[in-house]
This record gives C-alpha cells, structure tokens and sequence, in this order.
C-alpha cells in the first residue's frame, strides 16, 4: 500500500473554515477577561471626551454612575477608578480626605450600581501639584515618607466602598506597607492588585492627559522601572507577592508581553495586563486615517495580550470589545 504523499502533516486541515477554526482554537477573549478604566473629576454634569483618547470620557461624581451602570450593562465585571480633584497640594491629601474626588464617586457608584466590582488606583500624581507619584524632598520622591500617604489611601478608599486597591507608585514596600494598614483598619478581606512591574513608558502620554497628571519637573525614571529590564520585572513581582499582593500587573501590555509571560511562568497568583492609553490611541488613531482595520487590530491586540498569559486586562476597549462579544462577532 502506497503510503500518503509529503506532507503528511497537513496543518491547514484545520483551518478550512470558520467552523474548525472555532474548534481548535487556543485563545479567547471573554467578558471576564476585562476591566474598564473610568476618569472621575470635578464639577457637575460632566460627560467630557478625552481629546486623545477618542471614546474615552471624564465624568463628574454626579454622572459616573451611569458609566458603570453602562459598563455592567454590558457584562464588564469591573471598572478601575482615576480621580482629578479640584484642588491639588504638595502631597495629595484629596487621596485620603472622606471629601476626596474618588471616595465621593465610590459611595455614589455603591449606592446606585449592583455587581459592578470597583478597583481604585493607589498613586499620587493626579493629586500633587508637581505630577509625581509620592511626596517629593530635595527633588526626588521619598519612598518611606509615601508609604505612610499609601497606608492611609488606601484606608479610606476601603472605607467607602472600594472593593479592591491597586497600588500604582512602584514604591518599594508599598505592597506591605497597604496590606498591613487595611488589615490593622478591619479590612482584611479587601485585595491589592499590585502594579508590580510599571516601566517608564513613553505609551503613558494620553494617560496624562485624562488624569491631569505629567509631572511638572524631571521624569519617573526613578521608581518606574527601566524598559531595558526583565529580570528585575520579576524581582519586582515576586517581592510584591512575598509581601502579599493578591493580583501582579505588568504595565504596559504590548511592548511587554514577554514580561507577561515571564511573570505568568513564575507566579501562583492572577496576573494583569494593563493596555495603556497611547496603545490604544495609536490604534484609534491609525484607524480613523483608514491605515489598518480597526476592530480587527483592537481583537488581535487583546488576543496578544491574553495569549502571553493575562488573566485579567485592564482597557479602554473593554466596551467596544464587549459588544462584539455580546453581538457573536469574537
């Protein structure tokens, strides 16, 4: 018996429709895989678009409840909140005060939006009049000075509401120093997403934009992390999760996704994936020139970041992605 002609391996077998295709393949985006990015400011009646970020708003206090309410709508299980305050000093005391910008949004959103799971971001830069993450001495940020703000930060979003906090400064210790002021405060059961391993990326610039936040003097190369590095990404997150980070995150998400899925290999704990802000306004922006298909790239994209070893990703695409999930078109 004749034996069957080279090649015997055939793999485009199973790529002959759209049907098989289905069958075998290996990475899927879901409606659990997303967290939607929600900028809260000042003011009343807010709904204002972001000018770099098309598609992506700042509400006020009073209209961020129906984001959520839009997000949950969509099946999006969580959101992550920003806040701009309306008034900035040189260490960021709206970020602990009960009248804070995020606090205030936090009891609005708990009061009317059920099952909607809140993150609030743990930083400082939106808050300080000179844009940096922590309080600043002599011109550089003082960590352990930072960590005492942290502590009670991240107190008082747990007080009002915030089911999870997520550290941003990549101050050394932060992760401990959260975990050991929420336990002493009674909140024991609240989880830190820890980003653990935040570069100094130049795909952070219409990030700033939204939240107000580029630093007035200098950069962050000083406490965000070298792009240059892996190995000490790593360090970073298995620190994090020695001093009890509930989730890692590797930010950002597409230049990094070798980070991603080194950190995925080494770690028993969820790992997140942030998609920043220029890597969605590249595409957003490439898109509205005609240059490239832009909900196919937006899915590739996600696909890439999932494919690395993201559990969870934070996105700007969350609810474009969720209507195609909801329409049957991913």
């Amino acid at each position: 018996m004749r034996i069957s002609s080279f090649p015997l391996s055939r793999p485009r077998r199973l790529r002959r429709n759209e049907n098989i295709r289905r069958l075998v393949r290996e990475t899927r985006i879901s409606l659990d895989d997303l967290i939607y990015p929600i900028f809260v400011r000042h003011g009343e009646g807010v709904v204002e678009e972001v000018p770099s970020m098309p598609g992506v708003f700042r509400y006020s206090v009073d209209r961020v409840a129906d984001a959520v309410k839009e997000v949950r709508d969509l099946g999006i299980p969580a959101v992550i909140l920003f806040g701009i305050p309306d008034r900035k000093d040189e260490v960021g005391s709206d970020t602990w005060s009960d009248q804070g910008i995020i606090q205030r949004a936090l009891r609005v959103i708990k009061k009317e939006v059920q099952d909607v799971y809140v993150i609030t971001d743990i930083c400082f830069c939106e808050y300080t009049t000179h844009g940096h993450c922590g309080v600043v001495r002599n011109g550089e940020v003082d960590n352990d000075a930072t960590l005492e703000n942290l502590r009670k930060q991240a107190v008082s979003h747990a007080e009002n509401g915030a089911d999870m906090v997520a550290p941003s400064g990549m101050m050394d210790g932060m992760v401990r120093a959260i975990r050991e002021a929420l336990d002493e405060a009674g909140f024991k059961h609240i989880p830190i997403m820890s980003y653990s391993a935040k570069f100094a990326s130049s795909f952070y610039g219409p990030f700033r934009d939204a939240a107000e936040s580029a630093p007035s003097f200098g950069d962050r190369k000083g406490y965000q992390m070298d792009p240059a590095n892996s190995r000490e990404a790593l360090k970073e997150v298995l620190m994090d999760v020695e001093e009890g980070a509930d989730v890692v995150m590797v930010k950002p998400a597409l230049a990094y996704l070798d980070i991603i899925t080194r950190v995925k290999e080494n770690v028993l704990v969820p790992v997140c994936a942030y998609n920043v802000s220029g890597e969605y306004s590249l595409i957003k922006a490439a898109g509205r020139l005609g240059w490239v298909d832009e909900r196919k790239v937006m899915i590739e994209t996600l696909l890439s970041i999932k494919r690395a070893g993201a559990d969870m990703i934070i996105t700007y695409f969350a609810k474009e992605v969720a209507q195609m999930i909801n329409r049957g078109e991913v």
